[in-house]
């Protein structure tokens, strides 16, 4: 009787161990966000194993420029994640190019991709296929400290153009505020600068048109201004001290302990700069603003005073992801858990109607301004692609420091293009 329960449990024992093995692993990375947003992922994961107990799914974060470092090699590894977080853009379409990712066209069906916005769905396209999902929509604003503009007399109200807030900065300075918090070590939070002030002065179809070839290029007045106008910004000393040495997460707390009157970032920061703060709460609500992007009063071209920038963030799949992979970021994606996440004010989902659930001002005010802009820029250190991308990075931290001319930075980005 104990050699048959003895071999009664190795059997078992046995099963169990098979079962674990037979398990699908599906896993994800992703830029770290905040805690609010890591919960949800949580709560997600376990609604979905507890539905697919074959399915094991997990989430790796890591901070964004760890991540941007550690992607490409992941990519050309057997060690990749099966879904991974993506900004779209040309860098999107490079990985598909290099065969990363994998084409989910058929394996989602019309009732999913109803949900999305068709300029949501293209932005993880390519050809005509679909490679991935769109996850929510960001602008990039001002952040404005009500408290220490106030203490400067600066009305942030009525900042429209870009003398206005050329005129701002240096009353705040008279009045001893730090104007700006920037995270220049990372680069790419000062390329909103330089991207932004390219759209202003060249219109909505700058981009594009310098990436034809149409003209002179990324080399063209419009991005020749980009630099003028920037570098007019920065001789004033706008940022804090040191703000080349400081990363992009530091900046954001810093904003959030009251270091400086404006800080520009996405809409996402909302949550994690109150993290990153020493307080660990932040600013309050009552003390916060958002201010929109100054327009140039003499434009190279008209009809840039319309456009956002920001990004339509989402996910990729790569090349040997399962069905089950497929299947869990649709789950992620449906219409219930998006207005769990906008009623949370964790980010404004891309998901149709998702919007609706949205109690956070911030972010309601971000919807509107999407929602109502002549044209969209994805960032365009993603959008062109990652060599191209660099580049811009660099020429925006260059021209912060006056290390290079307008007209050198504009051409650096064009010999970029040319030589992707």
């Amino acid at each position: 009787m104990k050699a048959f329960v003895g071999a009664a449990a190795l059997l078992a024992g046995a099963f169990v161990s098979q079962s674990a093995l037979a398990q699908t692993e599906v896993k994800v990375m992703r830029v770290e966000p905040g805690d609010a947003e890591q919960a949800f992922y949580e709560r997600v994961v376990k609604k979905y194993e507890a539905a697919h107990p074959d399915v094991n799914v997990t989430f790796e974060y890591l901070a964004n420029e760890a991540y941007k470092t550690k992607l490409p090699t992941l990519l050309q590894s057997s060690a990749r994640p099966d879904i991974f977080y993506s900004w779209g853009g040309q860098g999107l379409v490079e990985q598909v190019e290099a065969g990363f990712l994998k084409d989910i066209s058929g394996m989602v069906g019309e009732g999913v991709l109803d949900r999305f916005p068709k300029a949501a769905l293209d932005a993880y396209s390519v050809d005509g296929k679909l490679y991935g999902l769109p996850l929510y929509a960001t602008e990039v604003v001002f952040w404005v400290n009500k408290q220490l503009t106030e203490k400067a007399g600066v009305d942030d109200t009525q900042i429209k153009t870009w003398d206005d807030l050329i005129a701002a900065v240096k009353t705040l300075k008279d009045a001893g505020v730090t104007p700006i918090v920037a995270g220049g070590q990372d680069k790419w939070p000062l390329h909103f600068y330089w991207s932004y002030l390219a759209l202003r002065e060249g219109g909505p179809d700058a981009v594009t048109a310098a990436m034809s070839g149409e003209g002179d290029g990324f080399g063209g007045e419009a991005f020749v201004e980009a630099g003028k106008d920037f570098q007019e910004l920065t001789k004033l000393e706008p940022f804090q001290p040191g703000f080349m040495g400081t990363t992009y997460e530091t900046a954001s707390g810093m904003f959030a302990d009251g270091k400086g009157a404006f800080h520009l970032m996405g809409d996402w920061d909302y949550l994690p700069m109150r993290g990153r703060s020493q307080s660990g709460e932040g600013l309050p609500d009552s003390q916060l603003a958002i201010m929109s992007f100054p327009v140039i009063q003499d434009p190279v071209s008209s009809g840039g005073e319309g456009a956002t920038l920001g990004g339509i963030n989402g996910w990729a799949v790569t090349a040997d992801a399962s069905d089950q992979a497929v299947d869990f970021l649709t789950f992620l994606l449906n219409e219930d858990h998006q207005r769990e996440i906008a009623k949370e004010g964790i980010f404004i989902p891309i998901v149709k109607g998702a919007d609706e659930a949205l109690e956070n001002r911030f972010f309601q005010r971000v919807a509107k301004d999407i929602a109502g802009s002549s044209y969209h820029q994805i960032f365009l250190d993603q959008y062109l692609g990652a060599s191209v991308g660099a580049t811009v990075n660099d020429i925006s931290a260059d021209l912060a420091q006056d290390a290079t001319t307008p007209e050198e930075a504009a051409e650096r980005v064009q010999e970029a293009w040319d030589f992707r």
